[in-house]
């Protein structure tokens, strides 16, 4: 007869059995397939995500109670996700993981209560959460049930919404109702290749439309990330994906409740940047590339663009000036002219929220020469889409700074958060043109007549073209009625931002008391 110890050793050789199998998968032969697709495991990739050997596993011993179909033969341990807590950069961050070698992926019964418990593990802890998706969708042998297991994740999504970071990342299919909840996050990332995102696959839509096309055409990484705007990044391999997926965990709060780390560099506060009076042309129909002035004002000239491939006429990025981390939004010249239009406000709008709702200060760039014109602009809802960004603007708290770079016309430069909407400082460059519409446009409108009764129509234009310039759009019109707050030399500006962001870093906003407000759709 046996010891109590022994007892004891010969439990914990058992359970570290059991643990072990459940981390090598119920057959070596799926991780060898996982693998010649080109995709990593579950635990690969969460080891790739968290810092080294900080991974604690909730729940490794979970297995499915479902019988019929065959299921009662086979009840892996996790039922086909890792789930727990890790730390990146030293900072708690909580993950799942689908482990497609088991039921593909599939959500079940249990496997969707694991991810119940995760997501609530993370908002009751106040930390990001961030889910690494390679499922087949709902699994059809537990019928109804895994379908309401998804209904506990939207849920869970939502309410966590503007709560705590909730960052989605593609790396397999990702298919019906499923891909909802990525939709419900903060951050889409897509893999090339091997991730795919779609409510109906390609043979439902042949068969319904007659349209042929491929996974990757309908649903892949360069189609939601270019067309559809539904992923935000897109990468040729795991390694690069989910690290960048670390970096910018590294650029964003825990919660609501916290403000974005602090990393100090050797870029000095009063660092004059010089190569902005070339960078940026005078001349207000000349283009240039927006991301190279961003570059020029933050710390070391390191961004993180959002939706670098979508909606490109706007950049969105996340970066550090004097080592605090700042939203920006600037309109892109190089693309459109910097014009504003439906995917553009849909893209602002998005990011002004999220930094918002996360404590993140805005710098709003500015150089648009309006909302773009046409049929299928208006008949798509420019309206109502437009008036995202302009809702977004006007609701959010933050520190918030506007900076006229160029043009700034029409109901676009009041969309751009002007003064008039509350942003808490505006700024010019000696070169703004700020007006209700360029020079020639109101020139046409206002003198019309008298240029076309005129003996020489040009030269009449020109004059009263030169005339509308030298009386509402000199550069000192705006400042001079208070809606602008300074005039400032463009080697100046990452001095005069870094001095701003600090004098405003404890601002204090309440909104009206209401349940939430109703933005346009």
């Amino acid at each position: 007869m046996g010891t109590a110890q022994d007892s004891v050793r010969s439990r914990i050789e058992e359970l570290t059995q059991i643990k072990d199998a459940a981390r090598q998968g119920p057959d070596p032969a799926a991780t060898e397939r996982q693998h010649g697709k080109g995709k990593l495991t579950a635990q690969e990739r969460i080891d790739l995500l968290l810092d080294k050997g900080s991974f604690n596993e909730v729940e490794p011993l979970r297995r499915h109670r479902a019988t019929g179909f065959g299921l009662e033969d086979k009840k892996p341990y996790t039922d086909g996700v890792l789930t727990g807590w890790g730390t990146v950069e030293g900072r708690t961050v909580f993950v799942y993981a689908h482990d497609f070698r088991i039921f593909g992926g599939a959500l079940g019964e249990a496997h969707a209560q694991k991810i119940h418990k995760i997501m609530d593990l993370a908002e009751a802890a106040g930390a990001p959460l961030v889910s690494l998706n390679d499922g087949a969708g709902a699994r059809i042998q537990e019928g109804v049930t895994a379908l309401a297991g998804y209904g506990g994740i939207f849920q869970r999504n939502t309410r966590a919404s503007g709560v705590i970071p909730q960052i989605s990342v593609m790396l397999g299919p990702c298919a019906g109702g499923a891909a909802y909840s990525p939709a419900l996050t903060d951050f889409v990332f897509m893999v090339r290749e091997t991730s795919q995102m779609f409510i109906t696959g390609p043979d439902v839509v042949k068969a319904v439309t007659g349209e042929d096309i491929t996974q990757n055409g309908l649903g892949g990484a360069d189609a939601h990330s270019a067309t559809s705007g539904v992923s935000h990044f897109a990468y040729d391999d795991e390694e690069e994906c989910i690290e960048d997926v670390r970096y910018l965990l590294s650029l964003l709060p825990a919660n609501n409740r916290e403000l974005a780390p602090v990393a100090r560099s050797g870029d000095p506060a009063d660092r004059l940047c010089d190569a902005l009076l070339d960078l940026v042309p005078a001349e207000a129909g000349q283009a240039y590339d927006i991301r190279k002035v961003i570059e020029e004002i933050v710390d070391d000239g390191e961004y993180f663009e959002v939706h670098p491939l979508w909606a490109t006429n706007i950049v969105c990025a996340l970066t550090r000036i004097d080592g605090h981390v700042v939203g920006v939004v600037a309109n892109q010249p190089a693309a459109m002219a910097g014009v504003l239009d439906i995917d553009a406000s849909e893209k602002g709008a998005r990011f002004v929220q999220f930094c918002d709702a996360f404590n993140i200060p805005l710098v709003t760039l500015v150089d648009v020469p309006g909302f773009l014109p046409g049929v299928d602009q208006e008949h798509n809802g420019i309206i109502r889409r437009g008036a995202k960004l302009l809702y977004a603007y006007c609701n959010a708290t933050v520190p918030r700074i506007s900076l006229v770079l160029r043009k700034a016309y029409g109901g676009a430069y009041i969309v751009m958060d002007s003064r008039s909407i509350g942003a808490d400082l505006a700024l010019a460059w000696p070169t703004n043109e700020i007006a209700v519409m360029g020079a020639e446009g109101a020139a046409n409108v206002i003198f019309r007549r008298e240029i076309n009764s005129a003996d020489d129509p040009d030269a009449v234009r020109q004059e009263r073209i030169d005339a509308y310039k030298s009386e509402l759009m000199h550069p000192y019109y705006a400042a001079e009625r208070g809606l602008i707050d300074d005039v400032i030399d463009p080697r100046e500006t990452r001095t005069v931002l870094i001095r701003s962001l600090d004098m405003l870093r404890a601002k204090h906003a309440d909104l009206p008391s209401r349940k939430h407000g109703n933005p346009p759709q």
